[in-house]
């Protein structure tokens, strides 16, 4: 899919697990809402720093360009080596590595280690990252164009201070679902996990498919292109993911945000 697709479904998914949470008895305060839809949405977007023309490429400029190039390699390598006899040749590392369980398991591990034992600048940085991304997925079209980076930047800075602000807040939500010393912060992954496997789940749905449950072979394949049957899926930027999809991922986040919020 392409990325406001992607980013819209990640807002959506993490809405739903706040319908959940509430329905389960562990409701999320508005702020956890709020950011982890955000986060969910930017990290919705990030399996795709394997593709050196993908959103996520441009959305920090060179750094971010410089870093797609080097996530492509690292990924192309890393499917060479553990291919097997069924896994087709291949030239670059798009839709490989980083469009894994695996993947999106460490990428989730890693940040919520990095809030608990980075300090506020470590969630702060976190949060930024999500903001930019999510700026870029959900407001495509404003966001276009190079001339736009800097104010893009500056409202994420400006939004990822305020609502790391409101969650600091006793009762903001830094304490959600785990409330132990120390623990501050620790659901931050959830979101990023979420958004990871989203993304490769809407993957899967379009032609080439998605080799998310690498490492596990199937059959003489272990980067397995999973996917439903070629007659159910669509190409990326149909008018199915346009027309069919993109509603109907505004609309169960509408109905999943006013689930969580206890509005219905």
């Amino acid at each position: 899919m392409m990325g406001p697709a992607h980013s819209l479904s990640g807002a959506a998914a993490w809405l739903g697990v706040g319908a959940a949470a509430a329905a389960a008895g562990y409701p999320m305060p508005w702020p956890v809402v709020l950011v982890g839809a955000l986060i969910c949405a930017g990290a919705a977007l990030a399996p795709d720093l394997d593709h050196k023309a993908a959103t996520i490429s441009r959305a920090f400029g060179p750094l971010s360009r410089g870093v797609c190039e080097i996530v492509d390699k690292l990924s192309y390598a890393v499917y060479k080596a553990t291919k097997k006899q069924g896994d087709p040749r291949r030239s670059g590392g798009h839709r490989t590595l980083t469009h894994t369980w695996l993947w999106a398991v460490l990428i989730g591990s890693g940040s919520s280690a990095l809030a608990v034992f980075g300090g506020r600048w470590a969630v702060l940085s976190i949060l930024f990252i999500h903001m930019v991304l999510a700026i870029e997925g959900l407001l495509w079209r404003a966001a276009r164009g190079s001339s736009s980076d800097v104010l893009v930047w500056l409202l994420a800075a400006t939004s990822s201070w305020i609502v790391g602000g409101m969650l600091d807040e006793p009762g903001g939500g830094a304490h959600w679902l785990f409330t132990e010393p120390g623990q501050g912060y620790l659901w931050l992954g959830l979101p990023i996990v979420l958004g990871a496997l989203v993304h490769d789940i809407g993957d899967a749905l379009t032609v080439s498919g998605c080799p998310i449950l690498w490492p596990i072979p199937l059959g003489r394949k272990r980067w397995y292109p999973v996917g439903p049957p070629k007659a159910m899926r669509f190409r990326a930027g149909s008018w199915v993911e346009l027309k069919l999809l993109m509603p109907a991922f505004m609309l169960a986040g509408g109905v999943g945000c006013a689930a969580a919020l206890g509005f219905i």
